[in-house]
């Protein structure tokens, strides 16, 4: 209830006593994060990844898989807000299309998917008939979104210069988160698509574009040795897929009637809210290097 006259502090010292008593929590900034926590997370993230792929690349394999599992349960408890019940064993077990790649390449990716969704296809059909279709297709969404997409990486790593490939791929979708947020703050006016992200704007999307395509210049130049266009059509497509990749996410979101799809990454919320450009952008990034560079 509001404060009445009388309950009111008479002075700046009874005032400051009472905020001193009873703090009031930290509210998220204008972008709706937990700025401090959500950089710190990233950090962490990114040197994950940058000492995997430099000190022994099997480890990045092992890492992938298993933020892959968490992003395939973190969606799996999404779907069950909206009354699916995709079968969670065999989706956990289609992380194993990390590995499989990395192993075998295209041919045992490909394989290893048909499996896992045959798979989801034969869990599910011991039970109730009772929204089979609905599960079965939930699930097979599920892989194909999640380990199919996160094993582009083992296909990038596999390759000559494997680990500077996914690095570059890393830095160009991060830049283009980063652009996106930092001028999306600081001057965006326009919505994007208000109806499913009402923070992105068409100058947050003009400085993801901005940004990912003069980290893609460098790191093709720099880690690569290749040419600069390349590397300027590489940020420039995936800052685009990434941005796609974003809103389709908050698609997903707004029909199930969620805000995140988890709480594990404190200031960014689950897995797969990190997750949601970076796995667009594998099979873009992966063919667009496999070509010009």
């Amino acid at each position: 209830m509001p404060e009445t006259q009388g309950d009111a502090p008479r002075t700046r010292r009874e005032h400051r006593a009472r905020g001193s008593a009873a703090p009031a929590p930290r509210r998220p900034g204008r972008a709706g994060r937990n700025l401090p926590a959500a950089i710190g997370v990233g950090l962490l993230l990114i040197g994950l990844v940058i000492g995997s792929l430099l000190l022994y690349p099997p480890l990045f394999v092992v890492l992938v898989t298993a933020v892959a599992a968490i992003g395939v349960w973190e969606l799996d408890q999404a779907l069950r807000v909206a009354r699916l019940r995709p079968p969670l064993v065999p989706m956990l077990l289609g992380a194993a299309l990390v590995p499989l790649a990395y192993v075998d390449g295209t041919r045992g990716l490909a394989v290893s998917f048909v499996a896992a969704a045959a798979l989801v296809l034969l869990w599910r059909s011991v039970g109730s008939a009772q929204g089979a279709l609905r599960d079965v297709a939930g699930g097979v969404f599920i892989v194909a979104y999640v380990p199919l997409l996160a094993a582009i990486t083992s296909l990038m790593l596999v390759e000559d210069h494997g680990p500077l490939r996914v690095l570059t791929y890393v830095l160009v979708t991060v830049a283009s988160d980063t652009g996106g947020y930092a001028v999306g703050v600081l001057l965006g006016r326009t919505p994007m698509a208000p109806s499913l992200s009402p923070k992105k704007s068409w100058e947050g999307f003009a400085g993801s574009v901005g940004t990912s395509a003069l980290i893609g210049v460098l790191a093709v130049v720099l880690l690569l040795d290749g040419p600069w266009w390349a590397g300027l059509l590489l940020g420039a497509v995936a800052a685009c897929f990434a941005t796609v990749g974003d809103l389709a996410e908050s698609a997903i979101k707004r029909d199930i009637g969620i805000k995140d799809m988890g709480s594990l990454l404190p200031g960014h919320g689950g897995v797969m809210d990190r997750l949601d450009s970076l796995l667009v952008t594998a099979p873009v990034c992966w063919a667009l290097m496999h070509l010009f560079v």
